[in-house]
């Protein structure tokens, strides 16, 4: 009966630490995943911005490299 308790024991024991990290882990994901939206969303807006630029340009407007920089 001492044997079935101490493998009882060390079973409870081992859930226990997958439990943790499991849960660990699941946070890393929820994090990475805000993170991954995030830079999507970064992207998009960089996506926008450069198509902007280039229809700007298509319909005549100024380069942006070919403005001269304040200090001169």
């Amino acid at each position: 009966m001492n044997d079935l308790q101490e493998d009882m024991i060390e079973l409870q024991t081992r859930l226990a630490f997958q439990e943790d990290t499991l849960h660990q882990l699941n946070q890393i994901v929820a994090t990475q995943d805000q993170q991954i939206r995030q830079l999507n969303e970064q992207l998009r807006l960089l996506a926008k911005r450069m198509e902007d630029a280039l229809y700007a340009q298509e319909q005549g407007a100024h380069k942006i490299t070919d403005e001269r920089p304040p200090h001169y």
